[in-house]
């Protein structure tokens, strides 16, 4: 075995004591010093760190002078999220390039302008010659998210200005990665079902007369075959996961180290580094394996008692991963409602009945509805708690058979329009470099010389 891979070692296991040891604060002292942990304030609500003009996420409202919760709105730059998808189903049309276009520009582009930004998009979708034979078969990653990381940095190479971070060269680096990025995942996942999972390898190439969901549906199966509820709810999907403001994990990270004045690539990969992790990008995969632990201890879906027995013993820490947690509820905004939820209902009920997964999907309707009340009851809580995008959007990758290992950059391909939109937003605007404080509380020490200690 390599050395690189040695195994944790006696005086390994020594050392980290060590760390568990010198490195444990007093949680005391962050109220002492008004440090708001997690950049929270106690009530969960994130501390004001900046401006935006992309997105607003909304969950109170001012009645009588005091903040109280609201049913949950989304907007992206200023539109509705609701009436944006309501816009393109009506019109029997994809979504995907449009509310991309109105992320990146601010504005509703008109037909022509569509059409021309559509054009753009499909025509940078294609990787450099041999770069899935160099790059993505490769020493393949059973994590796909490290293998679009390593994917992304890897572009910088093939670029003959990649540092340039003047507007014109950066919007040109965001439309190329946006456009490349269902690619260099499904590729990645089809390396790694091949090579680690000995499944037959299938490298399809995108269509540029259809819209991203498509392709990537395309992309992805052995046929190349896809119904159009199945393409339309992916877009939706897509599009319901492009945005959500400067604050979460992934997009604050974009602001902090575009700030840097660093490459395109390297801040992506940093954003993509953040949504890798199981708190930010990973909860819908918790949700479906929940659901599936579900199924095996729950025998009667239409039996609320036996559904809620359930939901007991996952906050009581005796069910599935024994966290104490169930899975797609509630939300660090969000308390009435989730506006990203409440669209997908609709369309997950619909996708259910083609797939004939309909008792899922009373399963799903169940615990929706019961998991709320199952909370209040047996947790003391400060807001109240609803269903969250994630808690529907693995459900529906389940449908769509997109395999687990494609859940989380599904995420990424939908929120590299959301990062590149902040990339630029950062770049127009600020010149300081993002450097907040962090207060030492540890007593300076006398050195003590080697021969002494």
């Amino acid at each position: 075995m390599s050395k690189f891979n040695m195994k944790v070692t006696p005086e390994i296991e020594k050392l980290t004591q060590i760390c568990r040891e010198n490195d444990k604060l007093d949680l005391s002292l962050y109220g002492k010093y008004d440090v708001k942990r997690g950049l929270r304030d106690l009530n969960g609500k994130g501390v004001l760190a900046g401006l935006t003009q992309i997105s607003n996420v909304q969950a109170t409202k001012i009645v009588d002078g005091k903040e109280v919760p609201c049913a949950g709105k989304l907007s992206y730059r200023g539109y509705d999220i609701k009436d944006l998808t309501n816009g393109f189903i009506n019109d029997r049309r994809f979504g995907f390039e449009e509310v991309t276009y109105l992320l990146l520009f601010g504005k509703l582009p008109d037909q022509e302008e569509l059409n021309e930004f559509s054009g753009i998009l499909a025509n940078q979708r294609m990787l450099p010659r041999n770069f899935v034979r160099d790059v993505i078969m490769k020493a393949p990653s059973r994590d796909i998210m490290n293998a679009l990381s390593r994917s992304v940095l890897t572009l910088y190479s093939y670029d003959k200005d990649p540092d340039n971070i003047e507007l014109e060269n950066v919007l040109r680096q965001c439309i190329n990665l946006i456009s490349v990025f269902p690619l260099l995942s499904v590729y990645a996942y089809q390396a790694y079902n091949h090579y680690e999972k000995g499944k037959s390898l299938y490298i399809h190439q995108p269509k540029k007369e259809l819209s991203t969901a498509e392709n990537i549906l395309r992309l992805l199966r052995p046929d190349k075959k896809y119904t159009a509820l199945e393409a339309e709810i992916l877009d939706i999907a897509l599009i319901l996961h492009m945005e959500h403001g400067g604050g979460n994990n992934s997009t604050f990270t974009t602001h902090v180290v575009s700030s840097s004045g660093t490459d395109t690539y390297s801040a992506i990969a940093a954003a993509l580094g953040s949504l890798k992790g199981p708190k930010h990008g990973g909860a819908n995969i918790k949700v479906v394996k929940m659901f599936n632990d579900m199924r095996k201890h729950v025998h009667d879906y239409s039996d609320e008692e036996e559904i809620s027995a359930y939901l007991k013993k996952l906050l009581h820490k005796e069910a599935f991963d024994k966290r104490g947690l169930i899975y797609g509820m509630g939300h660090a905004i969000y308390s009435v409602s989730d506006p990203r939820a409440e669209v997908f209902k609709g369309y997950v009920e619909q996708l259910a009945r083609e797939k004939g997964r309909m008792k899922d999907y009373q399963l799903y309707a169940a615990v929706e509805r019961l998991a709320p009340k199952v909370i209040a009851e047996e947790r003391k809580i400060y807001k109240g708690v609803s269903a969250n995008v994630d808690f529907y959007s693995g459900f529906v990758y389940s449908m769509l058979d997109l395999p687990l290992e494609l859940y989380t950059p599904m995420f990424a391909i939908a929120r590299i329009v959301g990062w590149s939109a902040h990339r630029m937003e950062e770049l127009i605007n600020v010149d300081k470099i993002i450097r907040p404080a962090y207060k030492n509380v540890l007593p300076e020490a006398e050195y003590i010389p080697l021969c002494e200690r």
